[in-house]
């Protein structure tokens, strides 16, 4: 109700000349910064430094400031001008908008003037507003009225503006000169709402074993204040954040796998810098989107993969997994040869029309160079897994002895007497998986077994039997690569011993 009512006051009529002498340098229109440069992390978090040519008068004076970010950190700001020093400094928040202005009116006198549609005749009335709680109360004469938005036209005249209301985001410092005269004024602060992320164009040719790869800066302004001709340099890496940002788990046949290479792009600390080549506005409310990667013949290759999770029977085949797997390497040797911020890849690939067709798309983490990587594009249509446990049974401690494939003996030969506290159960465990493919060629799809570990304690997991040989990955995961013949099926079964 309140966003409607205000939204009477928008076609505003300010008698007078209301000027404001803090705003008197700077037009509305005209911005009133200076030599403007801008850094922009990735975490909501933006360095703005300002220099601009200001008059001082010796003593102590108030400076005003506009136009800088409306959501800046205040406590942030450095302040330096010479034989000038700062000794207090505010930052108004009260905008001049439409619910502003009539928030300040409260218990002051305005003038409604009301046109009858059907004539066009004007009729004005002074009406003192009482409240704008959920909706604008006001008092005309004798009578208290509710503004409605009824479609009639209403419009408010406001006498004056409110002195402590900004028509942009302001900054008052109070410094302390030594001496009279313009100078160059310098000020940085930190502020949220510019961010930046990278977006990823892949061309993928699957019979060349190949890709395109553009990125893309999305600069996105949320700051309530336009920066004009900024200079302006990205950061790739979150300052100040505890630890590092990980993506979402993927299947472990293509594990993320960081890289070892240098890149040529300049560093600051741990950040790597992306800075773009021209001045350029970064405009309130603005998406704006700037190249900076474009790399052709990316060697690449399509991977189907499936998790199966320990114990699991599926009640129906599920489709496997398609990425996309690269590498980041140095360029001419298998790789981009850059590294690359984290953002979203989106993968395209031609149809039989040649007309790229949109594939899927994944999320990338800050990657540095040489790292192996594996996104993930959809399900495959035409390929499916069905894991089911065919036998599981309890075997005594000698036969799950017997499977052990060594032994440890105290070099003296002696033998050591255990309590035991609790009864060891072992298991042997017989999984089948069924994989299938309607395709007219053959596949090999990347199966992974994984919940083989429970616990540091009884991960002695034994796969005694399997009719495709596996590879450990790791405690709890081992990995089978199955070829799947033309609209056919494959079956692999593995047997398991373990302690639970």
């Amino acid at each position: 109700m309140r966003g409607s009512m205000l939204a009477i006051a928008v076609a505003l009529l300010l008698n007078g000349a209301a000027t404001w002498a803090q705003d008197a340098a700077s037009p509305l229109g005209a911005s009133a910064q200076g030599d403007v440069s801008v850094t922009i992390y990735n975490d909501d978090q933006a360095l703005v430094q300002d220099v601009r040519r200001l008059a001082i008068p010796q003593g102590r004076s108030t400076v005003l400031l506009p136009d800088v970010s409306a959501r800046i950190r205040p406590e942030t700001l450095g302040f330096a001008a010479p034989d000038a020093g700062i000794v207090e400094q505010n930052f108004d928040f009260d905008l001049l908008t439409p619910s502003s202005l009539m928030d300040k009116a409260i218990g002051r006198t305005v003038t409604l003037v009301r046109t009858n549609p059907a004539t066009g005749r004007e009729v004005r009335e002074q009406a003192t507003v009482l409240s704008t709680a959920g909706g604008v109360v006001v008092r005309i004469g004798d009578r208290v009225e509710v503004l409605r938005d009824d479609g009639l036209p209403v419009r408010v005249v406001f006498d004056e503006v409110p002195p402590n209301l900004r028509a942009r985001p302001t900054l008052s410092v109070t410094v302390d000169s030594t001496a009279a005269g313009t100078r160059p004024v310098a000020i940085r602060y930190l502020t949220s709402g510019l961010s930046w992320n990278a977006d990823y164009v892949a061309l993928f040719d699957e019979a060349a074993g190949t890709m395109a790869l553009q990125g893309w800066v999305t600069l996105n302004n949320q700051t309530g204040t336009t920066f004009t001709n900024a200079r302006t340099l990205l950061v790739a890496g979150s300052a100040g954040e505890a630890r590092a940002s990980h993506g979402p788990r993927r299947p472990a046949a293509v594990p993320f796998q960081p890289g070892t290479d240098s890149s040529t792009r300049e560093q600051l600390g741990d950040y790597y810098l992306y800075p773009l080549a021209q001045p350029t506005t970064i405009a309130n409310n603005q998406t704006k989107q700037v190249s900076f990667l474009d790399v052709q013949g990316v060697p690449a290759q399509r991977v189907y993969a499936r998790e199966v999770s320990w114990l699991q029977s599926d009640p129906e085949p599920f489709n496997v997994t398609s990425l996309i797997r690269f590498d980041t390497g140095s360029a001419g040797t298998a790789g981009l040869g850059d590294a690359l911020p984290a953002g979203t890849v989106r993968f395209y690939q031609r149809d039989q029309a040649g007309n790229p067709q949109f594939i899927g798309e994944d999320a990338v983490q800050h990657t540095p160079a040489g790292s192996q990587l594996g996104l993930t594009t959809g399900a495959a249509f035409d390929i499916s897994v069905q894991a089911e446990v065919t036998g599981r049974e309890r075997i005594s401690s000698d036969e799950y002895e017997a499977s052990a494939r060594y032994r440890v003996t105290q070099g003296d030969g002696a033998t050591t007497t255990a309590t035991v506290e609790q009864a060891v159960e072992y298991w042997r465990t017989t999984m089948r998986y069924t994989l299938t493919n309607a395709r007219s060629q053959p596949v090999e799809v990347d199966l992974v077994q994984s919940g083989l570990s429970n616990g540091w304690w009884r991960s002695d997991t034994r796969v005694v039997n399997e009719s495709v040989a596996g590879r450990q990955l790791d405690t709890d995961r081992r990995l089978f690569r199955v070829p799947v013949p033309a609209n056919g099926r494959t079956e692999v079964t593995v047997t398991y011993e373990t302690r639970y």
